[in-house]
């Protein structure tokens, strides 16, 4: 029966979710039942792109984002692939109509991935977009069950926070980002001449998104908004930890939060979005 490879796909988007990343997991986990499936899709989904670009050195890397890339429209063509993680997404956005134009987008920015570029202000934009706007965006289909108004009243604040993330990600992985895959994102930013100025700049950047995205959560649906807060709040507490990191530091170390601290954050702020009534 087709439905037993289809449960069977998405629970290897499951275990890939869970196998990379303790923090969206524990989010997951706090949106209701009913979404979590096709969220772990959509995180499987980009993180084999993302691994193909990052992680598959000594490997075509170019060759293998191009094979991905048609077998995912093939895939969302036929509406059916024996790659598990393909069949999970093409399931998800098929059920809750997400533009393939997102798709492309976020694939684009993969491409990106593949080339040493000098990063200005429009391709650091046209980046983020890619690699984590949209992302959010595909969450947000789901989050409105394919309602087309609320996906678009919602859709600033799910962009914002997106470019939130990816910035904090941007900051908590300089150090490997240059050393081991030779990139640089922030504009103009010479990482031989990053300093706590440049880093500042960069921080009251990203605060001001955070209180942004902030007031999108409190107008989510009930099903998703813990679990939306509660990645917030990772973010915004390795966003925290980064702030009292020297610019020195940073491109010497990389900053991360221990899985005992990112539950006890969990269990803490369940307690503090109930009292503020988010």
């Amino acid at each position: 029966m087709k439905q037993l490879f289809d449960d069977l796909s998405f629970k290897i988007s499951k275990e890939t979710t869970k196998q990379y990343s303790t923090s969206f997991s524990m989010g997951i986990l706090a949106l209701s039942s009913k979404i979590r499936n096709p969220i772990y899709a959509i995180y499987g989904y980009v993180r084999l792109a993302d691994e193909i670009v990052d992680s598959f050195h000594g490997f075509d890397k170019k060759k293998l984002l191009s094979r991905f890339r048609d077998e995912t429209f093939l895939a969302l063509e036929e509406k059916i692939s024996l790659n598990p993680i393909l069949q999970s997404f093409q399931e998800t956005v098929s059920k809750y109509k997400i533009d393939h134009e997102l798709i492309k987008q976020f694939l684009k920015s993969m491409e990106m991935d593949l080339h040493k570029i000098d990063y200005n202000s429009e391709l650091y934009k046209e980046y983020i977009l890619g690699s984590a706007e949209v992302v959010g965006l595909m969450c947000l289909h789901i989050f409105v069950n394919g309602d087309k108004e609320e996906f678009e009243r919602l859709k600033p604040s799910a962009m914002i926070l997106g470019s939130a993330f990816q910035k904090v990600n941007f900051l908590r992985d300089m150090k490997d980002d240059y050393e081991v895959l030779g990139r640089t994102y922030f504009p103009n930013v010479d990482i031989a001449a990053f300093d706590n100025n440049v880093k500042a700049e960069i921080e009251e950047e990203i605060a001001f998104e955070f209180h942004e995205a902030l007031e999108g959560i409190k107008k989510l649906p009930a099903s998703s908004r813990f679990g939306v807060y509660l990645a917030y709040r990772y973010y915004l507490s390795l966003f925290k930890k980064i702030k009292k990191t020297s610019a020195n530091q940073m491109i010497n170390q990389r900053i991360r939060i221990s899985n005992s601290k990112k539950i006890s954050l969990m269990m803490g702020c369940y307690v503090e979005y109930k009292m503020l009534s988010i």
